[in-house]
């Protein structure tokens, strides 16, 4: 199998920004994906696959961050992950369900 090494850039557009639910969302769906995911801020990279290395990246609404995935299935992880937040982690469906409930 080939090793696909890819990035993508995204910007955070959920007004909490990455706060513990988001990172938590993009943890569990990292883990699903057998390439190494890092997320990237200015210098700082993170494992992706840990909820607490994505805390300590502080990001806030508005953050541009770098989404680097490496293995066989690389494609299918970055496309996940930046569908994952640009529909803002679903954040809006959950306010919704909030008001309903």
């Amino acid at each position: 199998m080939s090793q696909q090494r890819l990035s993508r850039r995204v910007v955070l557009t959920n007004p909490q920004g990455l706060h513990a639910r988001p990172a938590d969302m993009f943890a569990k769906l990292s883990n699903q994906f057998e390439s190494t995911i890092h997320l990237a801020n200015n210098d700082t990279r993170v494992d992706g696959k840990s909820i607490l290395d994505i805390l300590t990246l502080a990001a806030m609404a508005g953050t541009e961050l770098s989404i680097e995935a490496t293995g066989s299935d690389a494609q299918e992880a970055i496309d996940a992950l930046v569908k994952l937040i640009e529909m803002n982690f679903a954040e809006d469906k959950t306010s919704d369900e909030k008001q309903m409930g």
